[in-house]
């Protein structure tokens, strides 16, 4: 990379970590997308899982008694099916439907964000099934499974500190799954991701920290909205450099 990508790559990574310091998640969903515009996927995917796990065992261990662990081990079984199914798209599909993929993908869930679209209603446990599924293949093929995750746990568990703990204790455990995938891939066996996994390294623990002190000075509602307004704008640049391909 040159200098000016690789100040482009700190800045995505502060920002989205500093955003996963502060709710437990969406750090992958905001990084992944935006190094893909000037990254290939197959390494940018490898790279960002070795930090996301990183930041689940940190902000996991941390509040140990609060995950609700029987939550978690309905979401397991199929989300590691979902995981190999995931590594063995990444591995064998070719770049521009990929990115075309990620960028609808990215659009629904920046539209949800935009507009505040949830419920208060409990969800049925049955619907850990496609949540699962879908969380599992689509962590592995582009390293933002969370929003599956997210929208069901976030109808599961309403206290907020139990569900960052749960979805940062589901991330450590789907995460130990995708480094067994990707290495049986091949995905984390080359030198470039682990080199660019120790430089990052003091950047997102740094961002980590901030985040997780930071007060911030607005909503709720309207954190939610302009995260979503990021994300649109990373999906449409991901539909732009998709069609140039």
């Amino acid at each position: 990379m040159n200098p000016g990508e690789l100040a482009a790559a700190a800045a995505i990574l502060l920002g989205a970590y500093v955003i996963r310091g502060i709710t437990g998640f969406g750090s992958g969903l905001i990084s992944v997308p935006l190094l893909a515009l000037f990254m290939p996927l197959q390494f940018v995917v490898p790279w960002v899982l070795l930090l996301d796990f990183t930041a689940s065992v940190l902000i996991g261990g941390f509040n140990f008694s609060r995950v609700k662990w029987r939550e978690i081990g309905i979401l397991i079984p199929l989300g590691t099916l979902g995981v190999v199914l995931g590594t063995g798209l990444l591995v064998n599909l070719p770049q521009a439907p990929m990115l075309f993929a990620l960028a609808a993908f990215v659009l629904v869930f920046a539209l949800r964000s935009v507009f505040n679209v949830h419920g208060e209603k409990p969800a049925s446990r049955l619907w850990a099934i496609p949540a699962s599924l879908t969380g599992g293949t689509v962590g592995a093929l582009f390293g933002t499974g969370g929003p599956p995750y997210v929208i069901y746990l976030t109808h599961r568990i309403h206290d907020k500190r139990a569900l960052r703990a749960t979805l940062s204790a589901l991330f450590f455990t789907e995460g130990l799954t995708r480094i067994g995938s990707f290495t049986a891939a091949g995905l984390l066996l080359s030198g470039r991701v682990w080199l660019a996994y120790a430089a990052a390294l003091p950047l997102v623990l740094g961002a980590l920290y901030v985040g997780g002190r930071v007060h911030v000075g607005l909503a709720p509602a309207q954190v939610t909205r302009l995260i979503g307004v990021l994300l649109l704008v990373s999906s449409g640049s991901l539909f732009f450099k998709a069609w140039s391909l």
